[in-house]
């Protein structure tokens, strides 16, 4: 009958509300291990008594899987990470949670005994354990998952599986509260607003309308972009360059390559028109790049709502080929800009089709979009964010709100987990400890799966 009422439009949302737990502090361990990042966290939410801060994380920490040999991410070297890390990150943040004093006799358990070089510690139990469940490497989201639900029901508390790219697109709420008060009860940005979720797996433009309504507006109908950037950076890059770097994702790297002196050497003027933007670009070099899905039969995905960057990858793979031998490294860098250019302004233009479409869709009603929200790992490249706003201020949308969170948490990270889970617990939301790990899980309710309500295993 939920689900059925949900498909219909009707919120779920309001009849699973916590009336016990919404207004007051709670306190979870969270685990990340979707791809080749092992994190965990300690989140303390503050009651609507406290003036400030609405949240605190008592501990976050990450390790990165080394798969610098395999230029990519290698899925068992990954695991082994996972099963190595993991454990002693636990044991690290148990050693974080608060003092058994700090907290009211409105907390839900008993304190828990841990370990130190100090003797026992008393610290007080998590209200619940959050944990990503999907999308992601099906053998990396287990290890969290199990781990999960080993800590759950040693601990007998709760336990909530959340929709990683879910996370993704409420950070921008969770670096409010870290930063800001929680006196009134409202957590921003407030629904709805625009996502756009730009990562290595991923790439979507979603209208985030409620905690777990999220539709998609665009996606990639081939690679993500954070797919398409590191591709382009094997090819565009010196070797020596990549060699000397100790990195695997190669995003960052290009952007440094790109930009030696940062944002002051970006030079960015946004297309004023359509026909602009569509238009080749003359290098100098004897080449230059289409504008995606641009040079389609009659333009005919020109305005489609999708994303698209393997034809952009294929050219700039079969002109470093072409020119391998001659290219130069000033030829080089040019081709670095120009990547990033073309693919970051594909993704404005269907940012402002988008913007075009609520406009109209909205002109009668108060709630209009007024937020972007830009998160995942290709969220921190200074480039992008300068395209954007440009692009945005260019066509008629100065006025909308562009919100990054710090580098630190646009890439994968269990402080989002744990502000994710929070949020779903407060809304009544908790996982079977029957449930298993999902390589796809959508967002968006009018998807195959239900999207994050359609989930199984919700009790």
């Amino acid at each position: 009958m939920l689900r059925l009422l949900w498909h219909r439009g009707w919120s779920p949302e309001p009849v699973r509300q916590r009336a016990a737990y919404q207004f007051r502090s709670l306190l979870t361990l969270a685990i990340e291990t979707s791809c080749d990042d092992t994190s965990v966290a300690v989140l303390e939410t503050a009651d609507n008594a406290t003036a400030s801060p609405a949240a605190r994380l008592h501990f976050h920490e990450k390790i990165t899987a080394d798969n610098t040999e395999y230029r990519g991410v290698h899925p068992m070297k990954t695991l082994e990470s996972h099963n190595m890390h993991l454990a002693p990150l636990v044991a690290k943040a148990l050693c974080a949670l608060p003092c058994s004093s700090s907290r009211g006799s409105s907390s839900r358990g008993s304190s828990l005994s841990v370990p130190s070089s100090n003797g026992w510690l008393e610290r007080n139990k998590p209200d619940f354990i959050a944990v990503t469940r999907g999308p992601g490497l099906l053998p990396c989201l287990s290890a969290g998952l199990n781990t999960a639900k080993g800590l759950a029901v040693a601990w007998q508390v709760p336990l909530v599986g959340v929709n990683h790219m879910q996370a993704h697109a409420l950070t921008p709420r969770l670096v409010s509260a870290l930063e800001s008060d929680c006196k009134h009860g409202r957590r921003e940005p407030g629904f709805p607003f625009l996502s756009l979720l730009v990562s290595g797996g991923h790439t979507m433009l979603v209208h985030s309308k409620t905690l777990t309504h999220h539709a998609i507006f665009a996606s990639t109908i081939d690679v993500a972009i954070g797919d398409f950037i590191d591709k382009a950076a094997r090819h565009i890059l010196p070797e020596e360059v990549i060699r000397s770097s100790g990195e695997v994702m190669y995003g960052r790297l290009l952007e440094r390559f790109a930009f030696p002196n940062g944002p002051q050497e970006h030079g960015y003027f946004a297309p004023s028109t359509r026909a602009e933007e569509l238009s080749r670009k003359a290098s100098g070099w004897g080449w230059a790049l289409a504008a995606p899905l641009a040079e389609t039969r009659w333009g005919s995905e020109s305005r489609s709502t999708e994303f698209s960057f393997s034809g952009l990858g294929s050219t700039i793979e079969a002109i470093c080929q072409r020119r391998e031998k001659a290219m130069t490294l000033d030829e080089r860098v040019d081709l670095a800009r120009e990547a990033l250019r073309v693919a970051f302004e594909h993704l404005a233009s269907r940012l402002i089709m988008a913007l075009k479409q609520l406009h109209e869709a909205y002109a009668a009603a108060p709630r209009k979009i007024g937020t972007l929200v830009v998160s995942g790992g290709v969220a921190s490249n200074q480039f992008l964010r300068q395209v954007l706003r440009s692009c945005l201020d260019t066509r008629g949308f100065a006025h909308i709100r562009l919100t990054f969170p710090p580098p630190s948490l646009c890439t994968d990270n269990a402080a989002m987990i744990a502000w994710t889970g929070t949020e779903m617990f407060e809304a009544g939301f908790e996982s079977d400890l029957n449930c298993r790990a999902v390589r796809k899980w959508s967002i968006d309710p009018d998807a195959e799966d239900g999207g994050i309500v359609g989930a199984d295993c919700w009790k």
